[in-house]
C-alpha cells in the first residue's frame, strides 16, 4: 500500500475520528467495483469506423440498462455496511445519477453542436512528421472527421441557437486562451485554423496524409456553414433551468445547499472577496506595482521558483504530506506566450501569472489538481481511483489558496496577495453569472459582461472561456466557491471535534486520502456526522 495512504489510515485513528475510519485504505467491495465498471463501459457510444452513434437505438438501451443498473444498485445491503464502504456505494450512487442527468437533461448530442466539435476538436494537434503507425492511426482519424459531422446533422434534433453561436465561435476563432493546444506563438484561428494548420505541415511534410486532411477540413468548414444557416431554427434553450440545476447539484455533487442557499454564499463571497481586496490596496498603496514578465525563459524562472517557495513553505509548516516519490516538478497552466508581437491582449491568467505565478500554480499544479491526481491513481480503493468530483476538485483547489495566504506564505509578498485577492473575487463571480445563465434570465453575453465589470484584469476571451463551460456544464461555475465553503465547514467540524488536538497537516492529509469523491461523503467519514446525509437520502 502506497506510504502516503498508510500514514492517513494512522492519521484517522486520531481521538475524535469514528471507528470504521482505518478501512478507508481497504479495496472496495467487488459488487461495487464490478457495478461501476458496467456503468463506465455502458457510457461509452457504440462506434462505427471511428463516429460515435447516438441513435434513437443507442439512447433506449442507454435508458433501459441505466434503469437496471439503478436497481442493482438500490439492492445492495450498503446499511449494514461499515462507513467507507457505505461510501463508496453512495460514490456509484452519484456516477448512476449523472448519467440519468445526461440522458434526461443535458443530452448533449441532441443539445450542443459544440459537443460534436469537440469530438472532432483535437485530431489536427498531431505531430508531423509521424511514424507509419502515428500515420495510419492520424489517417483513420480524419477519415472519421466527415462521417462524423454529417452524424451530428442528423443527432441535433434538439438544438440550442446559443450553444450553436458558440460552436460557430470556437470553429473561427480563437480564443486565445488555449487549453489544452500545442503550444505556439501564434496559435491557429479556431478550430478551421488548426485543421488549415495541418494541411499545410502534411502538404509540407507527409503529402500521403494530404487528401485525408483535406476532406477532413472541407468536413469542419461544411459544418460550420451549416450551423450558420441552420441556427435561427434552433429553438432549445441553451439553459437547463433551476430545477435540473438544484436536482444535478443534489443528486450528483451531494451537496447539501439549496439554489438559494448556493446563491447567497456566491454573493456573501463576492463581497468578503471585494472587501479583503480593498484592504489589501490600501494596505498596499505606497508600494511598487508587480512588473509582468516579457520572456519565456523568465516566466520559467519565476514558476520554478514558486513551486520550489511551495514545496519548502509547505513541509516547513508541515500543512500536508508531500510524498517523495511525486514528481519532481510540475507543468504551469498558463505558459508564456508574446501576445503583443501579433497584436494580442493578455487574458486574465496572462495577467495574473506574469506578476506572479504563485496563484495559478497553488491550484492547478501543486498541492492543488495535478498533485491532487496524482495521489487519487495511486488510491488503493478502486472506485475512488477511478472516480472524480468537481465541486471536490475545485472546492479544494480554491480552498488552498486563502489556506497559503493566511498560514504566511506570502507574507513578504504583499501585491502577490492582491492577485490572490482578484482570483478569489472572480471564482466567487462565477456563482452568479452560473445562476442567471442557468435560469435562462441572461445570456452568455450579459455573463461576460458581468464579469468584465466584476472582476479586475478580467477581459473578454476568458470570460466567455470559463462562461461557455458553465453554461454547457451545469453547477461546474459553482465548484469552486461552494466546493470551498463544503471544505471550511468540514474544517470547522473537525476543529470543534477535536480541539487543541487538532492538526491541520493531519486534516489535510485524511482529506486528501478519502479520495476525490463528493465533500459531504468525506465530512461524514472523517467526522462521523451524518446530518447531511439524511438531507441528502444517502442515510434515512
Amino acid at each position: 500500500m502506497p506510504r502516503f495512504f498508510l500514514r492517513t489510515a494512522a492519521l484517522l485513528l486520531l481521538p475524535g475520528a469514528v471507528a470504521a475510519q482505518p478501512a478507508v485504505a481497504a479495496q472496495s467491495r467487488p459488487e461495487l467495483v464490478a457495478l461501476a465498471d458496467s456503468l463506465r463501459e455502458l457510457r461509452r457510444p457504440p462506434d462505427r469506423n471511428g463516429v460515435p452513434q447516438y441513435t434513437p437505438a443507442t439512447i433506449a438501451r442507454w435508458r433501459a440498462r441505466l434503469t437496471q443498473l439503478s436497481a442493482r444498485h438500490a439492492a445492495v445491503p450498503a446499511a449494514q455496511w461499515s462507513v467507507p464502504d457505505r461510501v463508496d456505494h453512495a460514490v456509484v450512487g452519484t456516477q448512476l445519477a449523472a448519467f440519468d442527468f445526461e440522458l434526461r437533461v443535458s443530452q448533449p448530442w441532441a443539445r450542443d453542436p459544440g459537443h460534436w466539435v469537440d469530438l472532432i476538436a483535437t485530431i489536427p494537434y498531431a505531430e508531423l512528421p509521424a511514424t507509419a503507425e502515428q500515420r495510419e492511426q492520424l489517417t483513420r482519424r480524419l477519415a472519421a472527421v466527415p462521417a462524423t459531422l454529417t452524424e451530428a446533422r442528423q443527432r441535433l434534433t434538439r438544438a440550442s441557437a446559443a450553444l450553436a453561436e458558440m460552436a460557430i465561435f470556437h470553429l473561427d476563432s480563437s480564443d486565445e486562451v488555449n487549453q489544452g493546444e500545442p503550444r505556439r506563438p501564434r496559435p491557429p484561428a479556431g478550430v478551421v485554423g488548426w485543421y488549415r494548420d495541418l494541411l499545410a505541415r502534411a502538404q509540407t511534410s507527409d503529402r500521403t496524409l494530404v487528401p485525408a486532411a483535406q476532406a477532413a477540413l472541407d468536413a469542419v468548414i461544411g459544418y460550420r456553414d451549416w450551423l450558420i444557416r441552420s441556427k435561427a431554427g434552433m429553438r432549445a434553450p441553451a439553459h437547463v433551468g433551476l430545477d435540473d440545476y438544484a436536482w444535478y447539484v443534489r443528486h450528483v455533487r451531494l451537496v447539501p445547499w439549496s439554489v438559494e442557499q448556493i446563491r447567497l454564499i456566491g454573493e456573501r463571497e463576492l463581497a468578503r472577496a471585494r472587501t479583503l481586496l480593498s484592504i489589501e490596496r490600501h494596505r498596499n498603496r505606497d508600494l511598487p506595482e508587480l512588473v509582468p514578465v516579457t520572456t519565456v525563459e523568465e516566466h520559467e524562472r519565476r514558476t520554478r521558483e514558486a513551486e520550489s517557495w511551495i514545496r519548502t513553505f509547505t513541509a516547513r509548516e508541515k500543512l500536508l504530506t508531500i510524498p517523495q516519490d511525486i514528481p519532481p516538478q510540475y507543468e504551469t497552466d498558463a505558459f508564456f506566450i508574446d501576445r503583443a508581437s501579433w497584436g494580442g491582449h493578455r487574458h486574465f491568467w496572462d495577467e495574473i501569472t506574469y506578476r506572479d505565478p504563485l496563484n495559478n500554480h497553488i491550484h492547478a499544479s501543486i498541492p492543488g489538481h495535478r498533485f491532487d491526481g496524482t495521489l487519487q491513481r495511486r488510491h488503493p480503493r478502486t472506485i475512488r481511483r477511478t472516480s472524480g468530483d468537481g465541486t471536490r476538485s475545485e472546492g479544494w483547489a480554491f480552498y488552498i489558496e486563502e489556506m497559503y495566504l493566511q498560514a504566511g506564505l506570502l507574507n513578504d509578498r504583499p501585491r502577490t496577495r492582491e492577485l490572490f485577492y482578484i482570483a478569489q473575487l472572480k471564482r466567487a463571480a462565477r456563482v452568479h453569472a452560473e445562476l442567471l445563465m442557468q435560469s435562462g434570465v441572461w445570456t452568455l453575453q450579459q455573463a461576460i459582461d458581468y464579469l468584465n465589470a466584476e472582476v479586475p484584469l478580467m477581459e473578454t476571451n476568458l470570460a466567455r472561456y470559463d462562461l461557455a463551460i458553465y453554461l454547457r456544464r451545469p453547477a461546474y461555475g459553482m465548484n469552486y466557491t461552494i466546493g470551498k465553503a463544503q471544505m471550511e465547514q468540514l474544517l470547522s467540524d473537525r476543529q470543534r471535534q477535536l480541539g487543541d488536538r487538532f492538526d491541520l497537516g493531519a486534516f489535510h492529509d485524511a482529506f486528501l486520502g478519502a479520495g476525490n469523491i463528493p465533500i459531504s461523503l468525506i465530512r461524514w467519514e472523517l467526522t462521523g456526522l451524518d446530518d447531511e446525509m439524511r438531507t441528502l437520502g444517502v442515510v434515512r
